[in-house]
């Protein structure tokens, strides 16, 4: 069994934002839209592919 100690931090040091170095919390506004899941990526290669599918049926 894991033995858990009370004094112990549950994030590690220097991982507060007033911690954080002036050019990591400059890199960390850079990406302002979300990033793009991988399931994302697949859905829409999975729907291009189904959609030459069709088009080629139907030629």
């Amino acid at each position: 069994m894991r033995r858990r100690w009370r004094w112990m931090a549950a994030d590690p040091p220097n991982t507060d934002p007033v911690d954080q170095q002036p050019r990591e919390r400059g890199l960390e506004r850079r990406s302002e839209g979300p990033a793009v899941s991988p399931w994302v990526i697949v859905g829409l290669i999975f729907i291009l592919g189904a959609l030459v599918y069709v088009v080629s049926a139907m030629l």
